[in-house]
């Protein structure tokens, strides 16, 4: 126990994650460098509850005292808030400010159909995020350099501002053309909706995203401005409760989809930038516990209660990509490359009209949740089948909740009479279809972008992540799985290894040869600035200031481009080629094929970004005291279904604190922790590493 006179000295850096089922929570003491992580069940309906019950719990587990925040030094959260609004469709009436001649804009879109041709015989474009009647456009025009073509049309912004102001409309995005290289229309547009219509909302695309393509920066921009209502609001109501909790203003940051955070005062500023809060701060968690455990090339699934998330981590640094998008909204913001799959532990299996079962994307979420929570629900999902084939035990968080085995039982009996099959072969059925939805997301992010998901070992982590783990090997020729102590937290961990950090973009296209040093030079100078602006304003001495600068690269009529380095200090004609040779080599690592010696491919620029990151001190990942390697003692034994036709096997269970560094088991077993199981089939080998992480190999591969 802690002596009560030391409570006022110590130090407390949370990190919490709001998952659709389960809230995270890791706490680390500063001082003592003493790790804690909890779960609570979440709130879908206010999440702010379950947040603070999650800071309540893991508060007492470090024998703080209940209701006293003054611990506290600092809170990072992940947040869903953003996303949930989206996928859903949960979009407020919104309106859209743009250039006169340019109300159809949303229509016109892009020709990008997903999935290709093949799996339709037409496509028809998603429902606008504006409808037409809710579109305005203002007179005045500028030219691509930035240069007044048309003066701006103050009467008419005011005959706007005043139109949307008598309709209701309080939420707005302006978006004018060419506004990337000069945002002086779209600010006075916003000054007069200041003016006329002082309730109103606003984004404008210069400051939400400061590059070219219309479309996708007057989708960014509004999708920015239709979740800044309900994050202001959440952030606000979040910050007074740690406040009230704290007893003074506890420090108090945001994840965002770049893989940094930044103050909940600032985030409401910039709130599309939370998009991929949560599966972001995963992506970051598992890449260091891999890179400190001897992994470079990582593959990262982050199983919830409703969808898998996974991304690929090379070196250590996730891949990034602005190609993104949230639901049917693209969001072309710089956001850790992450593809979400509806394969969770609540995702509804279902049978399509031709009679074939289906998983997913559809969950049953945390409530009324699967039906062994016996919280009302009553369609199978992925965790029912776990429970009926014994692949976790009838209880989660170390037997807090308790499941009805019985209930997923009957459901999975009733299903597997609708299929004419044994209640085994329907059950695994379901977690086979999760596994190959899993596999197909992973391969998204190698395959598609010319990687070999051989060279890589898997890190699974979620409370769901791991059940799966197994057939992944098999299905994608895996090496080695790895999976961290507490992986139900690894979220919650990621959030006190994040950096704070903003990111800068300036569209400048130029063909190569044509570049002029010094205007590329002053133009990262520009956006340096403004990142060193912001990182003082976060708090953060000028000596730490980190700058990372980026350039976006194409040949000559492609339509994409590729992100290289640009390498820091002065620049010059070598410095310049050098991001060109960058640029050859990651086209050919891309796509094959690079023009490298062909003078007749032109390199074009694009795109000059700057990346401005605040440090902060990273939780130490410690090495466990070696163990003998010997067995450990068995915490029981049930009986447990692998393969339908072997029918269920007696299985021993151990719990995984016991398992010392150097332990090795032969499947089938199954290793039981706080937050998550990790079932072991029958052929595989799982050994425990200095780290306490279960490395996972076929037997062969030992």
């Amino acid at each position: 126990m802690v002596d009560m006179a030391d409570l006022s000295t110590r130090r407390i850096r949370i990190g919490i994650d709001t998952g659709g089922t389960f809230t995270d929570v890791v706490a680390l003491d500063e001082d003592s460098g003493e790790m804690v992580t909890t779960k609570t069940p979440s709130t879908p309906s206010n999440p702010a509850d379950g947040f603070m019950a999650g800071i309540e719990k893991v508060l007492g587990l470090l024998d703080l005292p209940q209701g006293d925040g003054s611990a506290i030094t600092a809170v990072s959260h992940g947040t869903t808030v953003a996303t949930n609004q989206l996928l859903e469709g949960k979009v407020e009436a919104l309106g859209f400010i743009t250039t006169e001649g340019y109300d159809a804009m949303l229509e016109i879109a892009r020709q990008s159909v997903p999935d290709g041709y093949g799996n339709s015989y037409f496509w028809v474009k998603p429902p606008r995020i504006v409808p037409r009647h809710l579109v305005k456009g203002v007179g005045g025009r500028l030219d691509f350099t930035g240069a007044e073509v048309r003066p701006f049309d103050e009467d008419g912004a005011r005959q706007v501002a005043r139109w949307f102001k008598s309709a209701g409309i309080n939420t707005l995005g302006v978006c004018f053309l060419h506004s990337y290289a000069n945002p002086d229309h779209e600010e006075r547009m916003r000054a007069i909706l200041l003016e006329e219509h002082p309730d109103a909302v606003v984004s404008i695309s210069s400051e939400v995203l400061r590059e070219y393509r219309e479309y996708e920066r007057a989708m960014t921009t509004l999708v920015d401005a239709a979740v800044k209502p309900k994050l202001s609001s959440y952030v606000a109501n979040i910050s007074q409760r740690l406040q009230e909790y704290g007893g003074r203003k506890v420090p108090f940051f945001v994840m965002k989809s770049n893989g940094g955070v930044l103050s909940a005062d600032e985030v409401v500023h910039q709130p599309i930038s939370t998009v991929l809060s949560g599966p972001a701060a995963g992506a970051l968690g598992a890449a260091l516990i891999a890179k400190v455990a001897g992994f470079d090339k990582v593959l990262t699934s982050d199983g919830g209660g409703t969808s898998t998330d996974v991304s690929v981590v090379i070196d250590g640094e996730p891949t990034l990509t602005t190609e993104g998008s949230v639901g049917v909204y693209p969001s072309k913001i710089p956001m850790i490359d992450v593809v979400t799959v509806g394969a969770g532990g609540g995702s509804i299996a279902w049978l399509s009209p031709e009679g074939t079962l289906k998983v997913g994307p559809q969950s049953a979420g945390a409530d009324p949740g699967p039906i062994c929570y016996g919280k009302g629900g009553t369609e199978v999902t992925i965790t029912d089948a776990h429970v009926y084939l014994g692949r976790i035990p009838p209880h989660l968080l170390g037997g807090e909740i308790s499941l009805d085995v019985n209930a997923a039982k009957a459901g999975i009996e009733a299903l597997a009479d609708r299929l004419g099959m044994s209640p085994e072969a329907c059950a695994a059925g379901v977690l086979e279809i999760s596994a190959w939805n899993q596999a197909n997301a992973l391969r998204q992010v190698t395959v598609k972008r010319g990687l070999d998901v051989r060279d890589f070992t898997l890190t699974t982590f979620g409370g769901s992540g791991s059940l799966l783990l197994c057939r992944l090997v098999d299905i994608l020729g895996l090496q080695a799985v790895l999976v961290p102590p507490n992986p139900g937290n690894v979220s919650a961990f990621g959030l006190l290894t994040v950096d704070v950090k903003n990111d800068y973009v300036q569209t400048h296209v130029a063909l190569h040869e044509k570049l002029d040093v010094n205007t590329i030079q002053a133009t990262y100078d520009a956006l340096s600035t403004q990142a060193r602006t912001a990182l003082e304003k976060e708090g953060f001495a000028s000596e730490v200031h980190r700058f990372v600068r980026t350039a976006d690269v194409r040949y000559f009529g492609q339509a994409f481009e590729v992100r290289v380095p640009v390498a820091d200090g002065p620049l010059d004609d070598a410095a310049l080629a050098e991001v060109a040779a960058a640029f050859h080599a990651e086209h050919r690592g891309l796509y094959g094929y690079d023009f490298a010696h062909d003078d007749t491919q032109q390199v074009e620029w694009v795109n000059l970004r700057v990346s401005g990151i605040g440090p902060i001190t990273r939780p130490e990942i410690r090495r466990a005291e070696s163990g003998s390697g010997t067995d450990a003692l068995e915490r029981g034994r049930r009986q447990v279904c692998f393969e339908p036709e072997d029918g269920f096997v007696e299985t021993p269970v151990f719990w995984r604190p016991d398992l010392a560094p150097g332990y090795t088991v032969a499947g089938p077993v199954i290793i039981e922790e706080f937050g998550s199981t990790v079932p072991i089939h029958p052929g595989f080998v799982a050994r425990i590493d200095d780290h306490l992480n279960i490395i996972v190999t076929r037997e062969a591969n030992a």
